[in-house]
C-alpha cells in the first residue's frame, strides 16, 4: 500500500538521480507529490515524484505548511533551512 504524503512533509528520496537527499513536499496529486529542497530542485519549478519512489521520515515543518497556505509560495532559503534543521535533528 502506497503512502498518502501532506504539504509539508519531509521525504527521503529513495530513487532516481536525486536519491538519498531530503525533500519537503510542496503540492500532491493522486499517486505523485512535488517536492523541494531549495537546491538541486529551485521552488519555483519542483520535482515531480511518484509516492513510492519516496520515504517519509516522520517529521513535518508547521512553517513551510503556513506558509504555502497564506502566500501560496516558499524562498529556496526558507526550503533549505528547514531541511537542515531537520538533517540536524536526524543526525544527532
Amino acid at each position: 500500500m502506497e503512502e498518502k504524503f501532506s504539504i509539508g512533509d519531509v521525504v527521503f528520496s529513495k530513487m532516481g538521480r536525486d536519491s538519498g537527499r531530503h525533500y519537503i513536499v510542496v503540492s500532491t496529486e493522486e499517486n505523485f507529490v512535488y517536492i523541494c529542497d531549495g537546491d538541486l530542485h529551485k521552488s519555483d519549478k519542483p520535482k515531480k515524484k511518484k509516492n513510492k519512489h519516496i520515504k517519509p521520515v516522520g517529521k513535518r515543518n508547521e512553517y513551510i505548511i503556513a506558509k504555502l497556505s497564506e502566500e501560496g509560495r516558499v524562498t529556496n532559503n526558507e526550503l533549505r533551512r528547514a531541511i537542515a534543521e531537520v538533517e540536524e535533528e536526524i543526525n544527532s
